[in-house]
């Protein structure tokens, strides 16, 4: 058996100690630099999942709004049997604005209420 006593130097030490935190510092940003870069693509992906949720509320949106029109024109041209086709017109612009105004209101109020509760 060979039993050798091995006497360190202290500037070795210093260096490898300084060399293992460098080591740390070096190993802790990429950590820190992955942990962002997950980040971020988690909000890439969440992105890209809204927007198209987005886009098929908006094809939904558009398509009940010609068919809200349709419905309109229809009453309009079921009531010319009773009245002139302007006054039928008139009586349905003036329906649908009231039942707006009162959804808008009702809206204003909550949105109000959501506000002031922050």
């Amino acid at each position: 058996m060979n039993n050798k006593v091995v006497k360190k130097d202290p500037t070795t030490q210093r260096e490898s100690l300084t060399e293992l935190l460098g080591q740390l510092a070096n190993s802790s940003a990429a950590v820190v630099h992955d942990e962002i870069e997950l980040v971020i693509q988690g909000i890439r992906e969440k992105m890209r999942a809204v927007r198209s949720g987005v886009l098929i509320v908006v094809v939904g949106a558009v398509i009940s709004f010609v068919a809200f029109m349709s419905l309109c024109a229809a009453l309009i041209i079921r009531l010319t049997s009773y009245m002139a086709p302007v006054i039928a017109a008139l009586v349905t612009g003036a329906a649908l604005a009231i039942i707006g105004v009162v959804i808008v209101f009702i809206g204003y109020k909550q949105l109000k209420k959501t506000i002031l509760k922050t």
